[in-house]
């Protein structure tokens, strides 16, 4: 089973509507209105490790989040790369400019392989922003050539977006390149969970880096919050690796237990990237809205454990994902939402067990929609990490 067909959930299967309905009513409910919103983070083409995405695939899920939402997207860890990416780069260029404005298409670049000419080349042909992945392309920002892109998207006026989640030696590194080059906006993926305190502290006083909420873990983006300015938050979700809905909830939903009103979430949910892609001044950035040391339900905290580890034993092996795995950690979380004295996080807790329960039934009756389950994880595992008590 492909990811391609897990990603695509939300089928007819009445059993599976009803599991997402309470997430589907609750992100309709979040939504600002008239918010434009942009995927800050997405990829195209196919990896070494299996996973592939076509453009009409990613606007299917793009469509499943909302009506006309747009992504930034760049070529996958493409077999077909040599050289300089070019080939990848110019598939992920030529359907940005057959989906009628929906996909904003940046370049991949490998720093050991020409990459200023191949940067120049594609922003030529349209590209909109840079893509380094330095753990699949492995290369350190001490690398000279760092500097000559950097100064390529200085001179072009476009974001140069870096993996800054897992896999990753600290990354101390590119905050001084950040900071040597202070015109650049810099967006640090996966919540920069690489370095999430470090690239805090030492870019705080940064102009132009952004955070992007492509991370699996709510408990990181919410840490997110807390350690960030909002206006510096750009929702993401990393697809095929993630899936636009839940991605859009968990941003929406960890926006709201920040205090931002309507107004600052159009920012997180497309504001702030689509001024950085259209040359535009970033919106002011104000103290972070959530407080560091924050109360806690330690009932919530167990079942989102539990749900987090249900979800990592669904996607690890190396092949597709296999939601048998989950049951036994889904088991436990449903044991915590079952205590007799819950307190405040009654509601939450019934919400969580609801929703496994249906998970439960999707894995044992199998097919397709079994593979949704990962998703309707994730959405409870939000909850859990983001209810205000």
């Amino acid at each position: 089973m492909s990811l391609e067909s897990w990603n695509g959930w939300l089928v007819s299967e009445l059993s599976l509507e009803a599991a997402f309905a309470p997430f589907a009513e609750e992100l309709d409910r979040l939504r600002s209105p008239g918010a434009a919103i942009l995927d800050a983070h997405t990829h195209l083409g196919q990896d070494e490790d299996g996973q592939r995405l076509t453009p009409e695939a990613l606007i299917g899920f793009l469509d499943q989040a909302g009506p006309g939402i747009k992504a930034c997207a760049f070529p996958l860890h493409d077999p077909d790369r040599s050289p300089s990416y070019r080939r990848p780069n110019d598939r992920v260029l030529d359907w940005a400019r057959e989906s009628g404005g929906r996909i904003i298409p940046y370049c991949r670049l490998d720093p050991a392989d020409h990459p200023v000419s191949e940067a120049e080349r594609c922003l030529a042909r349209g590209a909109r922003g840079i893509k380094l992945h330095p753990r699949a392309q492995a290369f350190t920002f001490t690398d000279p050539a760092i500097e000559a892109i950097f100064a390529v998207a200085r001179d072009a006026r476009v974001p140069i977006l870096v993996h800054a989640g897992r896999g990753m030696a600290p990354m101390d590194a590119l905050a001084a390149v950040a900071l040597r080059n202070p015109e650049v906006t810099l967006v640090l993926a996966h919540a920069a969970i690489a370095g999430q305190g470090m690239f805090a502290e030492t870019l705080a006083e940064h102009p132009a880096v952004l955070y992007d909420t492509s991370c699996f873990s709510s408990l990181d983006v919410v840490e997110l919050f807390a350690r960030v300015p909002a206006e510096r938050i750009v929702f993401a979700s990393d697809a095929p690796y993630g899936h636009p809905l839940t991605s859009l909830f968990q941003a929406l939903r960890v926006s709201a237990l920040a205090g931002l009103d309507s107004e600052d979430r159009k920012l997180v949910v497309g504001g702030t990237m689509a001024a950085v892609l259209n040359g535009e001044s970033l919106p002011a950035a104000r103290p972070p809205r959530l407080e560091a040391v924050r109360p806690a339900s330690g009932s919530l905290l167990r079942a989102g454990a539990y749900l987090l580890m249900a979800a990592g034993l669904a996607l690890s092996g190396g092949g597709p994902p296999d939601p048998a795995r989950m049951l036994p950690y889904i088991a436990l979380s449903r044991c915590v939402c079952r205590d007799p004295a819950p307190g405040p996080a009654g509601p939450a807790l019934a919400r969580i067990d609801n929703a496994m329960r249906a998970a439960e039934h999707l894995i044992a009756n199998g097919g397709p929609q079994s593979l949704a389950v990962v998703g309707l994880v994730h959405a409870a595992a939000v909850v859990a990490a983001t209810e205000r008590l």
